[in-house]
């Protein structure tokens, strides 16, 4: 790959996920700090037009497993979704794109979306049974969504589940394979997400915010 190729690719790739790192503590502010609309769109610094495959890896947080075994609930992985022993559950990357301005040209300055089709987790308990499924990750407002089905029922076809809180993100790793990795980014619970599983499941321990895991997004740079 033609190395300005390789860092217009790796440059979208960082910047994209750690958009929240330069702005605010929270979700509120962290994908619009610093952003101004202008009258016409620039040309993107870096862009990715087709994503073309690997995943997103979640080592699942030892709180939120534990929160998990307290209330009964039993995680297990759906369709191309694996979750290993040592836990960390991935799911495959199935397309998208993202493309980066300048920050204060555009709002956001960080734009697309990274689709993880036919994957996803479920969380059995107390007879009852919900599917978070399809996530699709919105990195201009660190967000992820996805499909919800509760007993065999869509709740909802696109659900924000998960804030991506990128202040904690490591440096960007490129490998010799073509890939390209960012590990860090921590994934919380949103409010959205905990009111359904807490109205679902008849608790009230889950809250916005928990932590859920720390990502790693690996994705080919060819």
């Amino acid at each position: 790959m033609h190395p300005k190729r390789l860092a217009a690719v790796a440059a979208t790739i960082a910047l994209a996920v750690t958009a929240t790192a330069c702005g605010g503590e929270d979700e509120s502010t962290a994908a619009t700090s610093g952003q101004t609309q202008s009258t016409s769109t620039p040309a993107p610094v870096a862009q990715i037009p087709s994503l073309s495959g690997k995943d997103t890896a979640v080592t699942l947080d030892a709180g939120f497993v534990s929160a998990l075994g307290d209330l009964k609930l039993t995680p297990a992985p759906l369709g191309t979704a694996k979750i290993s022993e040592s836990g960390v559950a991935s799911f495959p990357i199935t397309g998208g794109n993202v493309t980066y301005y300048k920050p204060g040209t555009v709002s956001p300055y960080v734009q697309g979306m990274i689709d993880h089709d036919g994957s996803g987790l479920s969380l059995t308990g107390g007879g009852k049974t919900v599917e978070l499924t399809d996530f699709v990750i919105d990195p201009g407002k660190s967000v992820l969504t996805g499909k919800v089905t509760v007993d065999g029922k869509v709740a909802a076809e696109s659900a924000p589940l998960f804030f991506l809180d990128g202040r904690t993100l490591n440096p960007l790793k490129t490998n010799d394979d073509g890939t390209a990795e960012l590990e860090g980014t921590t994934v919380k619970l949103k409010q959205e997400a905990a009111d359904l599983l807490n109205q679902t499941f008849a608790v009230d321990a889950l809250t916005a915010g928990l932590v859920i895991g720390v990502a790693k997004i690996t994705v080919n740079t060819n």
